[in-house]
């Protein structure tokens, strides 16, 4: 039998790797679809979503969403969403969230839904864009004032000595009442209603068979966990693959389509973007 590909993009990061455990591992009998997996950071998936658009799934910031949504659609599941909790800004000495207009700070992406938040947060700050896993040793080095934080070292900044200037998340809900949606998966709006359905199955299938067999796909993501202790690593995972990523409730539908109207109407994105789900 000739098997169709499906490309799916994501990062190599121990949340992505947990949630496709059961696609990547072939745990799953998928038919006629074969799953092939394409690793990368997301600020590449971003770009190459903008630009190629060579994955016929793709994690994507929702920052990024804004400027691919004529070629992809959301998938109703797979997004990391965190409620009351989300990127971090961190330096070395303490001072006022509202000093963060004075400060230069290094950033892991100008597409990133994290330097989108910022810049709702603290418009027209003074930033360098670096590699993420690079900004702690930055900030550490003085080469920044601060530096934004997504992945593990949001759990990890204080064990090098830093401050917590600001929670994104938490500085959003208090503001919105919502929860700040970080990123999600796309697929190709070319591939046709009924393939989607078919595509968008199998990944939900393999999001639930994750959290059924937690222990097995924790095993599996510690291989991209960057060294990081297993009871970190499991904090991490449980943070950003949680019921939000099975299935978005109306909040995070909301927190998603209030996140790209504040860009517009504060000049970060050039065009107002309706939200639309598989």
């Amino acid at each position: 039998m000739t098997k169709r590909e499906i490309k799916v993009a994501h990062s190599p990061d121990s949340d992505d790797a947990f949630m496709f455990y059961g696609l990547a591992t072939d745990k799953l009998d998928t038919g006629d679809l074969h799953f092939s997996h394409v690793l990368k950071d997301i600020q590449s998936l971003n770009q190459i979503a903008m630009t190629t658009q060579e994955y016929d799934v793709t994690a994507v910031s929702f920052h990024a969403y804004a400027y691919i949504s004529d070629n992809y659609a959301l998938l109703p599941h797979g997004a990391s969403i965190g409620d009351g909790y989300g990127p971090l800004v961190v330096a070395r000495e303490p001072f006022l969230a509202s000093e963060l207009k004075n400060k230069r700070i290094a950033i892991p992406g100008k597409l990133t839904s994290a330097f989108l938040a910022l810049s709702l947060h603290t418009p027209g700050f003074e930033y360098g864009v670096e590699d993420f896993q690079s900004i702690i040793d930055l900030v550490i080095a003085g080469k920044y004032d601060a530096g934004l934080l997504i992945h593990e070292g949001q759990l990890t900044y204080h064990e090098d000595g830093l401050n917590k200037i600001v929670d994104l998340g938490e500085w959003w809900l208090k503001e919105t009442g919502l929860p700040l949606p970080m990123g999600g998966n796309a697929i190709k709006r070319d591939l046709g209603a009924e393939l989607q359905q078919r595509v968008s199955h199998w990944l939900h299938r393999s999001i639930q068979f994750s959290l059924d067999n937690r222990e097995d796909a924790l095993n599996y993501a510690m291989q991209f966990a960057r060294d990081m202790p297993t009871e970190t690593a499991d904090k991490f995972v449980a943070m950003w693959v949680n019921d939000s990523t099975l299935g978005y409730t109306e909040r995070d539908k909301q927190g998603v389509q209030l996140l790209l109207d504040e860009g517009f109407r504060k000049g970060v994105i050039p065009n107002k973007v309706a939200v639309e789900f598989v």
